[in-house]
This record gives structure tokens, C-alpha cells and sequence, in this order.
């Protein structure tokens, strides 16, 4: 009753009008991992996407509208995010601003142990993506849901007494993905996983990022976590909005280059970005989501806020 009284009250505001601005709207749900807690990607952009909840962040979701831009679509980015939530909490607190209008692709994703108080036991997400997934097709019938399946926490797997405690580091994230391909199957309205966990322990085994921080970072190598081993660095989020831009769009990510504007932008290298690239296409060429097909990218929409060559 709750979601079907937000859904009329959001259905008399004039729809059209959101909709003319770009050719695909696309709303981002999420917490920290979205937003981008404990990096640069955090106020990344901001300007270019659309905080429903004006708190200024930019995120995955403004790395993610710099590639479309750059691979010439015009998309229209939007993010409601609140740090330390599942989707119970939007559930229960933000339909009316998710409401606002119908999207056409919404990702979304729950609680970093799919429970906060029973880490690995997927019940809630399933629970709560029926009910989120209902209210978006309640607002367009022919939205596309994409489930993000996030990564292994190394805080989590190499401290004492902790879910994970003694397992591989890639065992998290392989967790994480059971219970939102779960989640997935349990709702007609998710088209997709997005398997970001998975990919980065491809970055892992491409011999790109260190598997643990707390021994520190070996050399010539980077690190996906931030400084507290729990939520990402650039590197992490970026390849967050690799393996999302990839299964949203099917296009191969590594046809944004090893010059693309944002990784310039937040300081990568030209080999960490072609190894990134490659993680996260690994990632979704596996599930078949894309195939090799190199871009003739256009210049970037704002050249002069990225600089086309290093």
C-alpha cells in the first residue's frame, strides 16, 4: 500500500518534461560504494550528474556519465545515496525523491554483507529488491534494473574474528554475487548483474592491484581500498564505473583508451588504465555482456577539463 500510494503521488507530477532532457535517464541507488567515500571520486564532477538528495556528490555515477559522454550517448545521470544503507532504508525514506519521475536504467545495490546483522545471508536484498524493483515499474513498466554485486572487503577477511576471517580474498565477493544473482532471479524486473566484485579480483589476478593492504602495497602495484581496507580508492570506483558502463551500455570498456579523460583526471597511469580496462572487460565478456569492439570515440564534450593526451 505504501509503494502504490508513493507511486500515484509521484505519477501526477508532468513526466514528459524529465524525460525530454536526454535519450536515457539512469538513477543510481547506494551508499558509500556509490557515492565514493574515502577518495577524489567522491565530489568527482558533481556538476555533471544530479544529487537528488543535494548533498553535492558526483561518485561511480559521475564517472560513469564522463564515459558515456566520452563514447558519445546522452545519458542523464541521476543518484540518491546514503551512506552505511541497504535498500530497506530507501524503501522507507526516499520514494518520494526516487519517484520524481520514471527511469529508464536504475542501478542499484544493498548493504556491502547483503546484512548488516547477518553478513552473507541475502534474505533482505532479495526482500527489498522485489519491493524497489515493483515502485521503479510502477513509475515505467519498461525500466531496466541493474543489481550491483560489490567486492570483498579485506577488513573483513584479514582481521581477527570477521565473516571472511582466513578465507581467499576473492571468497567475498564470489558471497556477495550468490546472493545478488538471488536477489536477481527473484525479480523480473533486474536485467542484470553488474559483477564488479569479480572484477576486481580479475585486477588481482592480472597482477594489477595487491590482494592485502595490511602487509602493505607491493611495489608497482595499486590499491583498490582506501585506508581503511573497507570501502574503495579511485582506482576501485573507477573500476566500479567500468564493469556499470559496460553492462548498461554493452560497450567494451576498453574502447574508452588508455587516455580516457577521467583517469587522467584523477591521476592513473596509462598502463593502470588499460589494465583496469581490461579487468573489468574480462569481468563482462565472461557473463557475455559485451564483445570486442573497439570505439572511434569523439573529442570528450568539455575538452578543456581533460587533457586528450599525457
Amino acid at each position: 500500500m505504501k509503494i502504490a500510494s508513493a507511486i500515484f503521488a509521484c505519477l501526477i507530477l508532468p513526466l514528459g518534461t524529465a524525460k525530454a532532457m536526454a535519450d536515457t535517464s539512469v538513477l543510481f541507488i547506494g551508499n558509500s560504494f556509490t557515492f565514493g567515500y574515502g577518495s577524489a571520486t567522491r565530489f568527482y564532477r558533481a556538476d555533471t550528474v544530479t544529487d537528488l538528495n543535494n548533498e553535492g556528490i558526483g561518485g561511480v555515477p559521475a564517472l560513469f556519465k564522463s564515459f558515456t559522454d566520452q563514447a558519445g550517448l546522452d545519458y542523464s545521470v541521476s543518484l540518491e545515496t546514503r551512506g552505511g544503507s541497504g535498500l530497506d532504508f530507501h524503501l522507507e525514506n526516499k520514494l518520494g525523491v526516487i519517484g520524481r519521475r520514471p527511469w529508464d536504467q536504475v542501478v542499484m545495490h544493498g548493504f556491502s554483507t547483503l546484512d548488516r546483522d547477518k553478513p552473507g545471508d541475502p534474505t533482505t536484498l532479495i526482500n527489498t529488491t522485489a519491493q524497489m524493483t515493483e515502485f521503479l515499474q510502477g513509475l515505467n513498466p519498461d525500466v531496466e534494473v541493474f543489481l550491483t554485486s560489490t567486492w570483498s572487503r579485506a577488513d573483513l577477511t584479514y582481521r581477527d574474528d570477521r565473516p571472511w576471517t582466513g578465507r581467499p580474498i576473492e571468497q567475498m565477493a564470489h558471497d556477495v554475487r550468490a546472493g545478488y544473482d538471488k536477489a536477481a532471479a527473484g525479480s523480473s524486473g533486474v536485467k542484470a548483474v553488474n559483477g564488479v566484485g569479480e572484477a576486481w579480483t580479475r585486477a588481482m589476478e592480472l597482477g594489477l592491484a595487491d590482494t592485502n593492504p595490511y602487509d602493505g602495497i607491493e611495489q608497482g602495484k595499486i590499491d583498490l581500498w582506501t585506508y581503511d581496507h573497507y570501502h574503495a580508492s579511485n582506482y576501485g570506483y573507477y573500476l566500479e564505473a567500468l564493469v556499470v558502463f559496460g553492462n548498461l551500455t554493452g560497450l567494451d570498456p576498453r574502447s574508452l583508451g588508455q587516455n580516457e579523460c577521467s583517469a587522467y583526471e584523477l591521476g592513473m597511469s596509462s598502463s593502470e588504465v588499460n589494465t583496469l580496462q581490461q579487468a573489468a572487460f574480462d569481468q563482462l565478456a565472461s557473463e557475455g555482456k559485451v564483445t570486442p569492439s573497439p570505439l572511434i570515440l569523439p573529442k570528450p564534450v568539455a575538452p578543456e577539463r581533460c587533457v586528450s593526451s599525457r
